[in-house]
């Protein structure tokens, strides 16, 4: 149910990274950390580096390369400038991202949370997502340590943004030490 990394945050996105050069005419591997890379990666996409002052990117070209990205940039033109971003990770601001379907939540929006039952008790605090393949999880500290809670409606029927809550419905043992 949730998807990708708030509009409320004013800290850029963390779109991607240059893992190496590739070729001699500046191109790049990228690994894309996006969960819509063709969407985010295309000619004229525009980017933020984390260098100090952060410099404009801007894509000339991407194609899928592996389970990376083959990525050229407007402002690399030879081998030495791509190898001199090895490691460059790019951001977008948060207000350049996707509509969300219902039922969807930026990952930060989550993490942080108070995590309560249906009667309001405390249980603990959202601690990260975990992805998966067949539903993500609610990473959920609690006083007795760190439990993953299945991110469906049926075990966490409420999202309130707005309080910062989440309400679970856990069965049985879920909160349970091993």
């Amino acid at each position: 149910r949730s998807r990708s990394t708030s509009s409320t945050d004013v800290d850029p996105i963390l779109v991607g990274y240059v893992r190496r050069a590739h070729g001699i005419n500046g191109a790049v591997v990228v690994r894309p950390l996006t969960d819509d890379p063709e969407n985010r990666w295309f000619s004229g996409a525009e980017f933020l580096s984390d260098a100090e002052p952060p410099a404009p990117y801007t894509v000339v070209e991407a194609a899928p390369y592996r389970d990376d990205l083959l990525v050229r940039f407007a402002e690399v033109g030879d081998r030495t400038s791509a190898e001199a971003l090895r490691g460059t990770s790019f951001t977008i601001d948060p207000a350049d991202r996707r509509d969300l379907d219902d039922g969807e939540f930026w990952v930060e929006d989550l993490v942080g949370c108070d995590v309560v039952d249906t009667d309001g008790a405390s249980i603990g605090v959202v601690e990260s997502v975990e992805f998966g393949a067949a539903q993500d999880r609610l990473a959920v500290r609690t006083d007795a340590g760190r439990f993953e809670v299945p991110f469906v409606d049926a075990i966490v029927p409420e999202v309130d943004l707005e309080r910062r809550v989440v309400v679970v419905t856990p069965p049985e043992g879920l909160f349970e030490s091993a």
